[in-house]
């Protein structure tokens, strides 16, 4: 059976050393968790590291540990972000807690023309708050020791299409289900760097697809069937992970 996971926001430390898990994390892992002594957990730092823990003391607000083993798991090839336009409210957290699960690197709000969730004004940085803590929720439960960065602002279809002007050796791919190239027949053996666009519920339109084929996007079925906006960047991350060596 796997360890339970908390993240640990500081630097992770050696073995043999002594430390403290509190703050929320702690609180979590002794009075929901029921942590105690002699018991195993581990640590992650969110960017690849992580520690074996033996706890020792437990409280109701912190457990006290003793590291014993460290690690960095290795950076999966290609790199994968996920342009996720806005999904309706009830859909948004459950994208990113798919897209986390099967492994996305990093993910973007993409404010897509026929999204009818809208993030404007201080409604953005609550979305872009909301869909950090769902991504580190979901590396722990899915027992990564990355946690995906997401982009600090939703952007614009002219700001995504700058982006990605910006990453010229980079291959990029939109879910399309009128595309004629499946995602099975792509080349990916020499890609470093995907980013994977999937679009609203109302679809991406023409014009909309124009600009982003301008900026070197490609159409890619997924399958014979058309998937919900929520879900789409899971199946096509595991479709991904299958055809290289992501996994």
């Amino acid at each position: 059976m796997s360890l339970p996971v908390f993240h640990f926001d500081a630097a992770l430390p050696g073995v043999g050393e002594q430390i403290q898990l509190d703050g929320p994390e702690g609180r979590h892992a002794a009075t929901v968790k029921r942590l105690g002594p002699g018991e195993l957990l581990k640590l992650i730092d969110g960017r690849g590291g992580w520690a074996q823990a033996e706890v020792l003391t437990a409280s109701k607000s912190a457990l006290g540990l003793k590291v014993l083993e460290v690690g960095t798991d290795p950076v999966p090839t290609p790199r994968v972000t996920v342009v996720q336009a806005l999904p309706k409210s009830e859909r948004s957290e459950l994208a990113i807690d798919l897209a986390t699960q099967a492994g996305a690197d990093e993910i973007i709000a993409w404010q897509a023309q026929r999204c009818v969730a809208r993030w404007t004004g201080p409604k953005a940085a609550k979305g872009v708050a909301k869909w950090e803590a769902t991504a580190l929720a979901a590396a722990k439960q899915s027992r990564r020791s990355t946690v995906p960065r997401i982009y600090p602002s939703p952007v614009g279809t002219a700001e995504l299409v700058e982006l990605l002007v910006g990453e010229p050796d980079a291959l990029v791919l939109v879910l399309h289900e009128d595309a004629a190239t499946p995602i099975k027949a792509l080349e990916l053996s020499e890609v470093a760097q995907v980013y994977l666009i999937i679009g609203p519920e109302g679809g991406i339109g023409e014009t909309e697809l124009a600009q982003l084929r301008s900026a070197g996007a490609r159409p890619v079925k997924l399958g014979p069937e058309v998937l919900r906006t929520a879900s789409a960047a899971m199946v096509a991350l595991a479709a991904l992970g299958v055809l290289t060596s992501r996994w």
